[in-house]
């Protein structure tokens, strides 16, 4: 199965008390997709309290295939895509903006001189 950037997927998502089986944003791009046997995804949680910079509030969950109301949260896992990765929707444009804003934020942002387009979900 085909990745793209937004997609929501679901899967065994391995968490700081152990693996849970949850929704996850995939964050990486189609041209890594296409080099790399693995997906890079951002944890999606339902958890509204103690929000920061790098978690962003999706306003479009439902149509992204979401059954509650969700946060992306930038906690962020490479995983092989055998990892019975589940899609299940996709980011609307603007959630796709911010969480790319967010995902920014998490890592080194390049300078003004060398800063790129945002890539579209």
């Amino acid at each position: 199965m085909t990745f793209n950037p937004g997609d929501i997927v679901t899967v065994d998502f391995p968490g700081v008390t152990g693996v849970k089986r949850r929704p996850a944003v995939v964050l990486s791009s189609t041209t890594y997709h296409a080099n790399r046997p693995d997906v890079i995804v951002g944890l999606i949680t339902t958890r509204t309290t103690g929000l920061g910079v790098t978690d962003y509030i999706l306003q479009d969950w439902q149509a992204a295939g979401l059954r509650v109301a969700s946060v992306f949260r930038s906690f962020i896992v490479t995983m092989p895509r055998s990892t019975n990765l589940v899609r299940v929707g996709q980011l609307s444009k603007r959630d796709w903006q911010g969480v790319y804003k967010c995902i920014k934020v998490a890592l080194a942002e390049p300078d003004s001189s060398n800063a790129q387009s945002e890539p579209e979900p």
